[in-house]
Protein backbone atom coordinates (compact mmCIF):
# COMPACT_ATOMS: atom_id res chain seq x y z
CA UNK A 1 0.00 0.00 0.00
CA UNK A 2 2.81 2.41 0.82
CA UNK A 3 4.30 2.14 -2.68
CA UNK A 4 0.89 2.92 -4.17
CA UNK A 5 0.51 5.98 -1.96
CA UNK A 6 4.02 7.26 -2.65
CA UNK A 7 3.62 6.88 -6.42
CA UNK A 8 0.19 8.51 -6.40
CA UNK A 9 0.74 11.29 -3.87
CA UNK A 10 -0.42 13.82 -6.45
CA UNK A 11 -3.85 12.17 -6.69
CA UNK A 12 -4.27 12.56 -2.93
CA UNK A 13 -3.16 16.18 -3.27
CA UNK A 14 -5.75 16.67 -6.01
CA UNK A 15 -8.40 15.16 -3.75
CA UNK A 16 -7.35 17.60 -1.04
CA UNK A 17 -7.57 20.54 -3.46
CA UNK A 18 -11.04 19.46 -4.62
CA UNK A 19 -12.16 19.18 -0.99
CA UNK A 20 -10.78 22.67 -0.36
CA UNK A 21 -12.72 24.08 -3.33
CA UNK A 22 -15.84 22.28 -2.04
CA UNK A 23 -15.33 23.86 1.37
CA UNK A 24 -14.80 27.36 0.01
CA UNK A 25 -17.86 27.09 -2.23
CA UNK A 26 -20.10 26.06 0.67
CA UNK A 27 -18.92 29.06 2.69
CA UNK A 28 -19.36 31.45 -0.24
CA UNK A 29 -22.96 30.29 -0.69
CA UNK A 30 -23.91 31.32 2.86
CA UNK A 31 -25.80 34.58 3.21
CA UNK A 32 -25.20 36.98 6.08
CA UNK A 33 -27.67 35.12 8.30
CA UNK A 34 -25.91 31.82 7.55
CA UNK A 35 -28.97 30.13 6.10
CA UNK A 36 -29.94 29.10 2.62
CA UNK A 37 -32.65 26.75 1.45
CA UNK A 38 -31.88 23.64 -0.55
CA UNK A 39 -34.07 25.01 -3.36
CA UNK A 40 -31.89 28.13 -3.56
CA UNK A 41 -28.80 25.95 -3.75
CA UNK A 42 -30.38 23.78 -6.45
CA UNK A 43 -31.58 26.78 -8.47
CA UNK A 44 -28.06 28.10 -8.59
CA UNK A 45 -26.74 24.72 -9.64
CA UNK A 46 -24.36 24.70 -6.69
CA UNK A 47 -25.52 21.41 -5.24
CA UNK A 48 -24.76 19.68 -8.53
CA UNK A 49 -21.40 21.47 -8.72
CA UNK A 50 -20.56 20.41 -5.16
CA UNK A 51 -21.61 16.86 -6.05
CA UNK A 52 -19.32 16.89 -9.08
CA UNK A 53 -16.43 18.09 -6.89
CA UNK A 54 -17.06 15.24 -4.43
CA UNK A 55 -17.37 12.77 -7.29
CA UNK A 56 -14.05 13.95 -8.74
CA UNK A 57 -12.37 13.75 -5.31
CA UNK A 58 -13.61 10.19 -4.94
CA UNK A 59 -12.38 9.31 -8.43
CA UNK A 60 -8.91 10.63 -7.52
CA UNK A 61 -8.84 8.43 -4.44
CA UNK A 62 -10.02 5.37 -6.40
CA UNK A 63 -7.34 6.03 -9.03
CA UNK A 64 -4.70 6.37 -6.30
CA UNK A 65 -5.77 2.98 -4.96
CA UNK A 66 -5.67 1.06 -8.24
CA UNK A 67 -3.18 2.91 -10.45
CA UNK A 68 -0.22 0.56 -10.07
CA UNK A 69 0.19 -3.16 -9.51
CA UNK A 70 0.10 -2.69 -5.71
CA UNK A 71 -3.59 -2.05 -5.20
CA UNK A 72 -5.01 -0.53 -2.03
CA UNK A 73 -8.59 -1.65 -1.54
CA UNK A 74 -8.92 0.64 1.49
CA UNK A 75 -8.27 3.66 -0.75
CA UNK A 76 -10.72 2.31 -3.31
CA UNK A 77 -13.38 1.91 -0.60
CA UNK A 78 -12.70 5.45 0.64
CA UNK A 79 -12.99 6.79 -2.91
CA UNK A 80 -16.24 4.90 -3.48
CA UNK A 81 -17.72 6.43 -0.33
CA UNK A 82 -16.70 9.96 -1.37
CA UNK A 83 -18.04 9.35 -4.90
CA UNK A 84 -21.32 8.10 -3.44
CA UNK A 85 -21.61 11.32 -1.45
CA UNK A 86 -21.12 13.19 -4.73
CA UNK A 87 -23.88 11.20 -6.43
CA UNK A 88 -26.20 11.92 -3.52
CA UNK A 89 -25.54 15.65 -3.81
CA UNK A 90 -26.13 15.52 -7.56
CA UNK A 91 -29.45 13.72 -7.00
CA UNK A 92 -30.43 15.80 -3.94
CA UNK A 93 -33.11 17.75 -5.81
CA UNK A 94 -34.98 14.45 -6.15
CA UNK A 95 -34.72 13.38 -2.50
CA UNK A 96 -35.50 15.13 0.76
CA UNK A 97 -32.97 17.08 2.81
CA UNK A 98 -33.28 14.68 5.75
CA UNK A 99 -32.64 11.67 3.51
CA UNK A 100 -29.63 13.43 2.00
CA UNK A 101 -28.16 14.30 5.38
CA UNK A 102 -28.76 10.81 6.81
CA UNK A 103 -26.89 9.20 3.92
CA UNK A 104 -24.07 11.77 4.10
CA UNK A 105 -23.67 11.12 7.84
CA UNK A 106 -23.49 7.36 7.23
CA UNK A 107 -20.91 7.91 4.49
CA UNK A 108 -18.85 10.19 6.76
CA UNK A 109 -18.72 7.38 9.30
CA UNK A 110 -17.65 4.85 6.63
CA UNK A 111 -15.00 7.26 5.29
CA UNK A 112 -13.76 7.89 8.83
CA UNK A 113 -13.43 4.20 9.65
CA UNK A 114 -11.61 3.49 6.37
CA UNK A 115 -9.22 6.40 6.92
CA UNK A 116 -8.44 5.30 10.50
CA UNK A 117 -7.79 1.72 9.37
CA UNK A 118 -5.60 2.96 6.51
CA UNK A 119 -3.65 5.20 8.90
CA UNK A 120 -3.05 2.24 11.22
CA UNK A 121 -1.77 0.24 8.24
CA UNK A 122 0.64 3.07 7.35
CA UNK A 123 1.84 3.59 10.92
CA UNK A 124 4.92 1.42 10.49
CA UNK A 125 6.05 3.16 7.32
CA UNK A 126 5.00 6.81 7.28
CA UNK A 127 5.85 9.08 10.17
CA UNK A 128 2.98 11.45 9.38
CA UNK A 129 0.23 8.88 8.98
CA UNK A 130 -1.59 10.85 11.67
CA UNK A 131 -2.84 13.22 8.93
CA UNK A 132 -5.03 10.45 7.60
CA UNK A 133 -5.93 9.17 11.07
CA UNK A 134 -6.92 12.66 12.18
CA UNK A 135 -9.10 13.08 9.10
CA UNK A 136 -10.79 9.77 9.89
CA UNK A 137 -11.40 10.60 13.55
CA UNK A 138 -12.71 14.04 12.56
CA UNK A 139 -15.02 12.45 9.99
CA UNK A 140 -16.53 10.17 12.61
CA UNK A 141 -16.64 12.96 15.19
CA UNK A 142 -18.37 15.40 12.85
CA UNK A 143 -20.91 12.74 11.87
CA UNK A 144 -21.71 12.02 15.53
CA UNK A 145 -21.87 15.74 16.38
CA UNK A 146 -24.10 16.32 13.36
CA UNK A 147 -26.49 13.62 14.59
CA UNK A 148 -26.50 15.20 18.04
CA UNK A 149 -27.11 18.78 16.84
CA UNK A 150 -29.36 17.79 13.89
CA UNK A 151 -29.39 21.04 11.90
CA UNK A 152 -32.63 21.41 10.00
CA UNK A 153 -31.87 24.16 7.50
CA UNK A 154 -29.99 23.45 4.30
CA UNK A 155 -27.63 26.36 4.95
CA UNK A 156 -26.59 24.83 8.28
CA UNK A 157 -26.14 21.41 6.68
CA UNK A 158 -23.86 22.86 4.02
CA UNK A 159 -21.98 24.84 6.66
CA UNK A 160 -21.24 21.55 8.45
CA UNK A 161 -20.21 19.97 5.13
CA UNK A 162 -17.94 22.94 4.45
CA UNK A 163 -16.19 22.62 7.80
CA UNK A 164 -15.83 18.86 7.34
CA UNK A 165 -14.46 19.09 3.81
CA UNK A 166 -12.11 21.93 4.77
CA UNK A 167 -10.59 19.91 7.60
CA UNK A 168 -10.39 16.86 5.36
CA UNK A 169 -8.64 18.95 2.70
CA UNK A 170 -5.98 20.11 5.18
CA UNK A 171 -5.30 16.55 6.34
CA UNK A 172 -5.24 15.10 2.81
CA UNK A 173 -2.90 17.82 1.53
CA UNK A 174 -0.62 17.29 4.55
CA UNK A 175 -0.44 13.55 3.87
CA UNK A 176 0.14 14.10 0.14
CA UNK A 177 3.02 16.51 0.77
CA UNK A 178 4.58 14.09 3.25
CA UNK A 179 4.32 11.27 0.71
CA UNK A 180 5.88 13.53 -1.95
CA UNK A 181 8.83 14.25 0.35
CA UNK A 182 9.16 10.54 1.10
CA UNK A 183 9.22 9.82 -2.64
CA UNK A 184 12.00 12.39 -3.15
CA UNK A 185 14.01 10.89 -0.29
CA UNK A 186 13.67 7.38 -1.71
CA UNK A 187 14.65 8.66 -5.17
CA UNK A 188 17.78 10.37 -3.76
CA UNK A 189 18.82 7.20 -1.94
CA UNK A 190 18.24 5.09 -5.05
CA UNK A 191 20.29 7.38 -7.29
CA UNK A 192 23.14 7.89 -4.81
Amino acid sequence: MLQTLIRNWWLLALRGLLAAVFSVMTFLMQNSAGSLTLREFAQKGMVVFLGILALAAGACTIAAGIWNSNKSWLLVLDGLAVSTAGFILILSNRITLSMTTDVLVALAIVIGVVEVVTARTLRRHVRDEWFLGLAGVASIGIAVAFLWVQPEEAGQVFLWLGVYSGFSAICMLGLALRLRNLRRTIHKIATA
